[in-house]
Parts: structure tokens; sequence; C-alpha cells
């Protein structure tokens, strides 16, 4: 089984930036341990003149950015692969450390990868350039990248017919990681939790302030507004809690014009970078629809196109396997549940889309009414009064026929009596165009969540030899 590692390399406090590469990629490459240098490979440079490449790549890295190489700044990334004893061979590690090296980086970094064979178990260091490879920037690691590095890992074994650990538990590392949900929340966390509560669509700024005071919060309002909650030490200015926060955004949300963007928590402690890079790295393991190879061998495909399905099913079902431990489903009647509560799930977001959207047309129609009667209001009395004299009507056909379009409009809608205020309709509309937003938003999650259970159902029948191999289909879900 495989186990993966991640550790950022910084210069010492009195070395040079060639001798922390020297060092590191020495012990790396190190004869004794590679088999006499042999099981050593490396990416967009030389094993044996690494150290030089990527010191120019970081020089040439300064020139265009302008940013000089501090102490405290990273050279490089370590990952280290482990498998179980007997389980490869050493070709074999290097082989997957080079893939599992072009996968996490995109292959947008040079990097060098030498397998250990001097222990029980075989293992491959790899150390790729924290620059890339246009010089134009560098990789910045982000909060829980081990999880993302297991994931490309686990996905590249099980591809290979590899183990993998099942449950895998990170190593200790930066603390406030490992404390994980167990992590206080900061200040501004709390401030933005804070916000969130008491900001109420409809309600202006000053209210607002208000309800904050009313908590024990002291609010400075001047050039920049702040905040010190009851139990801190500072003041806080909202334009640091980020861009849904600002006092410019605030207001907006106030007025139900913006919709904030739900801040994102990984296991207690990822931000918005590292639940992006966390996305992308599922969207690579959903599964897709295994391919039913007899049926195209019959219809007349060749050899090399057979051979390419086998590969693409090898892959489908790891990723399969991968989507299941992921979603934390044991067995195949949990499958079943799990999907149907899904499809359910999703025909009950999109009913309550659709009904969101239909009277957000009615107050639409209702408020261009309800203008149209107000302006028109006094040209029709005029006419009643009149005794609705024909050349009256002839003057102002427009304004008549509108008015009467729209007391029509209210019959329809047996709106009888006082009508309702303009405001109070933009205050609903606000409201329902805001919990619209957030249906979209959770439409979007509950949709994929669906598309990617009932493929892997109709994987799972297939693998077990419960159904034939499912045919391609087009999910028709849009609304």
């Amino acid at each position: 089984m495989a186990t993966t590692w991640l550790k950022a390399v910084h210069r010492t406090t009195s070395g040079s930036i060639a001798a922390a590469l020297k060092r590191t990629l020495e012990y790396a490459q190190n004869p004794a341990k590679t088999d006499g240098g042999i099981l050593v490979d490396s990416y967009e440079c030389a094993a044996a003149t690494a150290v030089a490449d990527m010191l120019l790549s970081k020089r040439i890295y300064e020139q265009i950015s302008g940013c000089n190489q501090r102490r405290r700044d990273v050279l490089g990334y370590q990952m280290r692969q482990s498998f179980a004893p007997g389980e490869v061979t050493p070709e074999q590690a290097l082989e997957l450390g080079r893939e599992m090296a072009l996968r996490f980086t995109k292959g947008r970094h040079q990097f060098v990868v030498a397998v250990h064979t001097n222990t029980n178990s075989i293992h491959s260091h790899i150390f790729f350039n924290s620059v890339t490879l246009d010089c134009s920037r560098k990789f910045r690691d982000f909060g829980f990248s081990a999880i993302a590095l297991r994931k490309v890992s686990d996905m590249l074994c099980l591809e290979h017919g590899l183990s993998i650990i099942e449950n895998p538990k990170l190593s200790r590392g930066n603390y406030a990681d490992w404390l994980g949900d167990a992590k206080p929340p900061t200040m501004r966390d709390k401030l933005r939790d804070l916000i969130d509560e008491k900001l109420i669509v409809g309600r202006d700024f000053g209210e607002f302030l208000v309800s904050l005071k009313k908590t024990g919060c002291e609010v400075k309002v001047g050039k920049h507004v702040a905040i010190r909650l009851p139990d801190g030490k500072k003041n806080i200015r909202l334009d640091s809690l980020g861009d849904d926060y600002t006092e410019t955004a605030i207001r907006e949300r106030l007025m139900g014009t913006r919709t904030a963007t739900p801040r994102v928590k990984i296991d207690g402690g990822a931000d918005r970078k590292t639940a992006e890079y966390m996305a992308a790295v599922t969207e690579q393991n959903a599964p897709s629809l295994l391919i039913d190879i007899q049926a195209k061998v019959r219809a007349g495909a060749g050899a090399g196109y057979e051979q390419w399905m086998k590969i693409f099913n090898l892959k489908t079902a790891a990723r399969t396997l991968l989507f299941l431990q992921d979603n934390g489903i044991d067995s195949y009647d949990d499958l079943v549940k799990k999907s149907s509560s899904s499809s359910d799930s999703f025909t009950a977001v999109r009913a309550k889309i659709k009904d969101v959207e239909a009277r957000l047309k009615e107050i639409s129609e209702l408020q261009k009414n309800i203008g149209t009667y107000g302006k028109t209001k006094e040209v029709y009395a005029a006419y009643v009064k009149s005794g609705k004299n024909a050349d009256f009507y002839e003057e102002n056909r427009a304004d008549i026929v509108l008015h009467q379009a729209a007391k029509k409009f209210f019959d329809a809608q047996e709106l009888k009596g006082k009508l309702p205020s303009i405001n109070s309709l933009k205050l609903e509309w606000a409201t329902l165009d805001v919990e619209r937003k957030k249906l979209y938003a959770e439409y979007k999650k509950v949709r994929e969540l669906h598309l990617s259970l009932a493929t892997a159902k109709a994987n799972t029948d297939v693998i077990l030899g419960k159904t034939n191999a499912p045919k391609k289909t087009r999910e028709r879900g849009a609304l």
C-alpha cells in the first residue's frame, strides 16, 4: 500500500540557496541507495546538473518578477511515496514517482525523482523546483496539500492495480492543521460570523451597525468602519475581512443586490484556494461510465482501440472505487440508497427553483402594471369624468389602453382593494433573488453528486455483474 509525504525545503540560516539545493538533491540521488544512480530520473532538467538548472530558473524568476529569494522563501518541495514490501519493483516505483510528480505539478515544474532500495520498503524521493518552467511564478503550498497529493497517488496506484490505505491519517505537521475542527476561530472569523448573522436584507447600514452594538461590539465610523468584538483587544477594519465584508459589499448585501460567496472550510481549516485545488483533484477522480468493450468489438473496433478501451475501463474502475471511498460508501445497499436519495434531492431543488422563478416573474409583472396603473390613473379618471368622450379617448388613447390593461391584469390576479406597494415588492424580489442564487449553488452541487452517484452505481452494477454495460446517455437535468 502506498503512502505519501510532502515537505517544503528552505535554505538554512547560514547556508546559500545552492548549498540547500545540493544537500537535498545529493541525499535523494545517493548512489548507495539508488542502485549506483540507475534509479534516478528527472523532468525538464538533467539529474547530474539539476542544482545548476534550478538555480538558473530562480535567477530568471528574480529578473522577471523583481522578487529576491529571501531567507525563509521556499526553494522547492520534497515528496515521498512509499510502498509495502514486495508490492512493486524499483523500476515500477520510479515510473510511479515520475507520474505522480507530473500529475501533482501539472508538468509545470522541474523535478528529480530517485528510488531508494536500502530499506525494507521501496520508496521514492521527489524534489520539485518552486519556480515554474516559464520562470514567471512560484508554486504556493496550500492547506491540506498532503490530502491532494494522497488522492493523486491513490488514483495512480489503483490504475496500476496496487493497494492503498483506506483511512490514512495525516502526520502531525503544523499544529493548527493538526487541531482541525478543534482549532479555535480567530477574531476575524468570529466577526465574519457575527456580520453574517446580523445581516438581514432590507435593513439599512445604520440599523445593521446598531444591531452589532447591541451584541456588545464597539463600532468606530470614520474614513474606514472598524469594529471591536466584546472579547477583542483591538479594532478590526471591515475592509480587512475580505471582498464580501467591505462597507460597500455589506451595503449591497443589505439591499439584496449582492450575494456573499460561501466561506469554505475543509476539515476545519482549509481556505478557498485549497477548496479550489481539492475540487480540481476530485473532478479528476469523478467516475465516468464504463465502455462496453464487447459491443464495440462487434461493431468493428480495431485492436488499438480495444486496448485503449481496456485502459480506459481500468482507470474508470479506479475512479469509481476512489469516489465510493471518498463518500463513505462501503456497501452496495448504501450506494443504492444514496443514489436514490440524491435523485430525490436533485428533483426537490429543481422544483424549488422553478417556484421561486415563477414568483419572481409574477412580481416583475405586478410591479410593471402597478407602475403603469399609477402613471395613467389621472388620465383615466378624467376620461371617466368626461363621460368617456370619444374625442378625449382619441387624444389619450395610449394611456387609457394601458390603464385598462393594468386593471384587467389585477382582475385576473384577483387583486382587490389596496395594491401592494412597490417598495414591498422590491424587498420581496430582492429576498427571493438571494434565495434563487443560493438554490442555484445548491442545484449545481446536488446535480453533480446525483450524476456521480448514478454513474458509480451503473459502473458498480457492471463490475458486480448485476447488469450489462451501460450506454452513455446525456443527463437531461437543465432547468
